[in-house]
């Protein structure tokens, strides 16, 4: 779950990103110091779950609630119980006081997962694949790949740190990638497509690996990119 935190107050947000950064399925997307910053932030993004104070100047955390529209999950963070009903109001998942016990966090966390969507769900497990290496079952996530592949009746998944070598074919391991994420450019390549760094002629370069690119393949590469 990518989330945001939003605190004017230094100790407070430098403690609920601890908590983020060491709690598993949570990923800190941003930090706000104010409510109008976590405003312009989510106008050009998107989280699945905000960490919001209530006593913020300029704009206090009540209000920056009435104000976005498509509200992700919120959690309350508040030095005062006061604000707890109207928080509850505008259906927040939780409500946390300062200072944030790492127990109560966690508990308010375990209610956001909760409250996941099916798809929701679905997508998260899609960036998560366990292969199997000899007799054991490797788990990876799929951020960690660079590109796969094909040799002979094995597959090569390489990472930036290591490489490993199943017994399988591409267009089976094709099917279990993110397409959003990953896209065949050869018959015996599959790349992640934020890692290609650069495209020349029937070539392109992911880290320090040149991988040729099929002509059946170029057309739907070229659409999939971002150019300019």
């Amino acid at each position: 779950m990518k989330c945001l935190v939003v605190d004017d107050d230094k100790i407070s947000r430098e403690l609920m990103c601890e908590c983020i950064n060491e709690t598993d399925d949570l990923e800190l997307a941003s930090v706000c110091k104010n409510a109008i910053e976590a405003t312009n932030y989510l106008d050009k993004n998107e989280v699945d779950l905000i960490f919001l104070d209530i006593e913020m100047p300029k704009m206090s955390g009540i209000d920056f609630l009435k104000s976005i529209t498509n509200r992700p999950q919120v959690i309350m963070v508040s030095a005062k119980e006061k604000y707890a009903l109207q928080g509850f109001e505008f259906a927040v998942t939780d409500y946390l006081m300062k200072p944030v016990d790492h127990g109560r966090f966690l508990m308010a966390v375990k209610k956001a997962k909760a409250n996941i969507a099916p798809s929701k769900l679905e997508s998260i497990n899609a960036g998560n694949i366990f292969i199997k290496v000899d007799s054991e079952l490797i788990y990876i996530n799929t951020k960690e790949i660079l590109w796969v592949e094909a040799l002979g009746d094995y597959v090569n998944f390489i990472t930036a740190l290591k490489k490993y070598v199943v017994l399988s074919t591409m267009k089976n391991i094709e099917s279990k990638l993110s397409k959003a994420e990953f896209i065949r450019v050869h018959r015996s390549y599959l790349v992640r497509i934020d890692q290609i760094k650069k495209i020349s002629e029937d070539i392109l370069l992911v880290e320090n690996k040149l991988i040729p690119v099929g002509k059946s393949y170029k057309k739907e590469l070229l659409d999939r990119l971002n150019t300019l």
